[in-house]
C-alpha cells in the first residue's frame, strides 16, 4: 500500500491503522498460530460499527484485499494475508447481559472469556467452545461446540440476532424474520457472507459444573474407545465428555508419577446434578481401571479456561478434522496407531460429540451440513519450536489420512487445516453449498469476503 492510500485510511477511520513501518506492527499481526507467519499491508483495529463501515468501503473501492480477525484463533491463519488489508475487531470487546429475556448481546471482537464472565455473573451460559482465549465471532459463525451441546447445541443454534456490514458498504441486521436467508447462512457459513460486529445469544442455566478427568494409560486406548463410544450416547445430555488421545502435562491436578506419560483419556462436564454425575462416571473403570480420575464442583468459566496456559497463544500449530457417524472398530486402530506415536508432548487428537440438543435442529435450518454426526475429531500438532513445525504437520496429516475413510467425509469448517483445498469446503457444506453460492452471490458477488473457507458466489 502506497503512502497516499495509507494516509487516506487513516484519516477515514477512528481506529488506529498500523503499517509495517509502524513499530508495533510486528506484535499487531501475531496470531495464535505461530506457524503462520504473514504480513498485511496493513492491520486495522475497528473502535466501532462505523469504523467496520469505513473500512469495507474503503477497501472495496480501492480495490485492496480483505481479510477480518475477531480472535485470531484461526488455524490456517485465514484472518490475514500477505498484502492484504486486516480489519481487526478486537477493540470491540464487550458483552451486554439481559437476564431477564436470558439473552447477551456481544460485540464482534468478543473473547469466550468475556462472554463467559459476564454471563456467570447472572447463573448463566451459552454452548461455546473450550478454550476461553477464542473469539466468538470465528467460532459461531463456524457453528460452534463445546462442554455444553449435548445439552443446549450448538453456539448457532442459539444465535438470536447478527448486525452485519455487507460488501455494498450497508448494514443488516439478520434474524428469523428479518433477512432470513442471510440468518441462515450465517449460522455456520463462516465469515463468507460479511463483517458480523454484534451478536446475540440465548443463555440458559448454567453456574457450577462437575469438571471430571479420567485417563489411561495408552495401551488402554482401543478398549477405552470402544466403552466410550457406547456409554455417552445413552449417558444423561446434562453429562459431556470429549476423547483425547495426549501426553500428562506437568502439574496439578495430575499427580508426579504419570506426568509425561502418554494416556488416552475423556474430559468430562456435567451440568446437572453433581450426585447424578458421579454415579454415571462410576462406569469409568469399565474398559480397566483408570490411571487418574478426578471430578471436582468448578465454576463453568474456570472450565472454560482450564487449557489456556497449556496451549497458549505462539506455539506452532497444525490440525485436521471430520466429522464422523460412528467410532468403528477400524477407526479405533488407526487412533490406538498414532496415540503411541505423539510427535510432541503437546500434539493430541480430540472427538467431540455432537449429539443430544444439536440433533434436535432440523437438518435444513442452518447452513451446518451435518447434523446426524455424532462426533467432530480434529487432530492438532502442536509444538513451541519453530524447528518442529514439519514433523507435527506431517504427523497430522498421516493421522488423517489413515482415519479420513472411516469418517463421513467433511469436518467442521474451524477444524478445516491450512491448504486442503476447495472440495474440503464443498464436503463439509454437503447439499447447503449449493443454498449458500445463492446467498453469497446476493450479498458478496465479487467475493470480497474470500480470505476464508470460501464459498464461491454462484455463477
Amino acid at each position: 500500500m502506497d503512502g497516499t492510500t495509507l494516509e487516506a485510511m487513516r484519516t477515514t477511520l477512528r481506529g488506529p491503522v498500523i503499517a509495517p513501518q509502524d513499530p508495533e506492527y510486528d506484535s499487531a499481526r501475531k496470531i495464535y498460530n505461530a506457524m503462520i507467519d504473514r504480513r498485511p499491508a496493513a492491520i486495522v483495529r475497528c473502535t466501532d460499527t462505523a469504523d467496520v463501515l469505513a473500512a469495507v468501503d474503503f477497501v472495496r473501492d480501492h480495490e485492496l484485499e480483505l481479510a477480518v480477525r475477531a480472535g485470531g484463533h484461526s488455524g490456517a491463519g485465514l484472518c490475514e494475508v500477505d498484502g492484504a488489508v486486516t480489519l481487526d475487531l478486537s477493540p470491540m470487546r464487550w458483552v451486554r447481559v439481559d437476564p431477564a429475556a436470558r439473552t447477551a448481546r456481544v460485540g464482534g471482537g468478543t473473547l469466550l472469556a468475556d462472554l463467559d464472565h459476564a454471563t456467570h455473573a447472572f447463573g448463566l451460559a451459552t454452548p461455546a467452545g473450550i478454550m476461553s482465549t477464542t473469539g466468538v465471532g470465528g467460532l459461531t459463525l463456524g457453528g460452534g461446540h463445546g462442554h455444553l451441546t449435548r445439552r443446549y447445541g450448538l453456539t448457532i443454534d442459539n444465535l438470536v440476532a447478527a448486525d452485519v456490514v455487507l460488501a455494498d458498504g450497508t448494514f443488516r441486521t439478520a434474524t428469523e424474520t428479518e433477512h432470513p436467508d442471510l440468518f441462515w447462512a450465517l449460522r455456520g457459513g463462516g465469515g463468507n457472507f460479511g463483517v458480523v460486529t454484534s451478536f446475540r445469544f440465548r443463555l440458559h442455566p448454567v453456574d457450577t459444573v462437575v469438571l471430571g478427568i479420567t485417563l489411561w494409560p495408552v495401551d488402554h486406548t482401543r478398549d477405552v474407545l470402544r466403552w466410550y463410544r457406547d456409554f455417552l450416547p445413552r449417558a444423561s445430555e446434562d453429562l459431556n465428555g470429549f476423547f483425547a488421545v495426549l501426553e500428562v502435562p506437568p502439574g496439578p491436578p495430575f499427580p508426579e508419577e504419570i506426568h509425561g506419560h502418554r494416556m488416552c483419556g475423556v474430559v468430562w462436564c456435567g451440568t446437572g446434578d453433581p450426585d447424578g454425575a458421579d454415579r454415571a462416571l462410576a462406569a469409568v473403570r469399565e474398559p480397566g481401571p483408570p490411571a487418574f480420575h478426578f471430578t471436582t464442583p468448578m465454576p463453568y468459566p474456570a472450565v472454560q479456561s482450564m487449557f489456556d496456559e497449556l496451549i497458549p497463544t505462539g506455539l506452532q500449530w497444525y490440525w485436521r478434522g471430520d466429522f464422523f457417524a460412528e467410532i468403528s472398530d477400524a477407526a479405533i486402530d488407526v487412533h490406538a496407531k498414532y496415540a503411541e506415536n505423539l510427535p510432541t508432548s503437546l500434539s493430541t487428537m480430540h472427538l467431540y460429540p455432537i449429539d443430544g440438543a444439536a440433533h434436535r435442529v432440523a437438518p435444513d435450518a442452518t447452513a451446518w451440513g451435518y447434523r446426524d454426526a455424532m462426533w467432530s475429531g480434529v487432530i492438532g500438532g502442536i509444538d513451541p519450536d519453530p524447528a518442529n513445525a514439519e514433523v507435527i504437520r506431517q504427523w497430522c496429516v498421516d493421522y488423517w489420512q489413515d482415519l479420513h475413510p472411516h469418517s463421513m467425509g467433511g469436518a467442521y469448517v474451524n477444524f478445516i487445516g491450512a491448504g486442503e483445498g476447495h472440495e474440503r469446503v464443498e464436503a463439509t457444506y454437503r447439499d447447503h453449498y449449493a443454498r449458500l453460492a445463492e446467498i453469497k452471490r446476493t450479498y458478496d458477488p465479487t467475493n470480497l469476503f474470500h480470505a476464508n473457507q470460501n464459498i464461491v458466489p454462484a455463477g
